[in-house]
């Protein structure tokens, strides 16, 4: 007569299920993941395209070589989030799209706007800063005094390009002429030889010239003029690796991260609460 095999008891069978169960999980969460995530982790690193003349965001301090801004804080959290190395790729705003889509970097963090021009091309995460357009000049300049100055016959006005400033700007002036700015030029350089009377930026990069330069002056708006919300981007077609991007900004606005990194570079009241 065979002897009938003992049982294992019920607990240590639960227990043996929900290992079995976890495993089928991790297998099946890494079977989903994007193209996108799935090269950051078996690479073991994180491509983060930035603007490194970009003030209080992801600017190189031209004294000490290092960068520094809230989002190169906030692109090592993301990376040790993930558990992976962080290189940062220079970029621009001109070259965003085309660095994208070549797969030069995995994700832009530089405080990208969120426009429709560029959401034909890129997939945005949820947004964490915002800012309006704001005038530059300088303290000398008596063609414009105030924001109602700047569109008027035979003012020039710069704008960077490839920032969200120029189409809007290109719509918003009927009377005042528009100076694009390519480089190796740059709106500072036009402004102070005289070339053009106002540039209009953001409230990061202005915070740039009223930190450092004893010759520029804000001109604000008088009312609200064109707030945009700012938040990361990459090529269309990886719902994946937008999704963890989307969790990343939830997580940072929930703990606090977001916060004191936007504190530490004066761009607290800009941050999407």
């Amino acid at each position: 007569m065979t002897t009938p095999k003992k049982l294992p008891p019920p607990r240590v069978i639960r227990v043996r299920h929900l290992a079995v169960l976890a495993s089928a999980l991790l297998l099946a969460q890494a079977a989903s993941a994007g193209p996108v995530l799935e090269r950051v982790r078996s690479s073991g690193t994180l491509r983060v395209c930035i603007w490194p003349d970009y003030y209080g965001i992801t600017y190189r301090n031209p004294r000490t070589e290092q960068l520094v801004g809230v989002d190169i804080d906030l692109s090592a959290e993301l990376a040790k989030g993930l558990g992976v190395k962080l290189q940062h790729v220079e970029s621009s705003f001109a070259k965003l799209i085309e660095n994208l889509h070549t797969d030069r970097c995995d994700v832009a963090m530089h405080a990208v706007g969120v426009t429709a021009q560029r959401q034909q091309h890129l997939k945005f995460s949820l947004p964490y800063l915002q800012s309006d357009i704001y005038g530059v000049t300088t303290r000398s300049n008596h063609v414009v005094r105030r924001w109602e100055d700047i569109d008027r016959p035979g003012v020039r006005v710069a704008v960077q390009a490839g920032t969200f400033m120029e189409p809007v700007m290109a719509v918003a002036l009927k009377q005042a002429q528009v100076v694009v700015i390519k480089p190796p030029a740059t709106r500072e350089q036009e402004l102070e030889a005289g070339r053009v009377d106002v540039f209009m930026t953001d409230f990061p990069y202005s915070r740039r010239l009223l930190d450092n330069a004893d010759w520029a002056r804000l001109v604000a708006p008088s009312r609200p003029f064109h707030t945009i919300p700012y938040a990361y981007a990459i090529k269309p077609g990886d719902e994946d690796w937008l999704r963890e991007l989307d969790h990343f900004v939830a997580r940072i606005k929930r703990d606090g991260r977001l916060e004191a990194a936007a504190r530490r570079h004066g761009l607290a009241e800009i941050v999407v609460k």
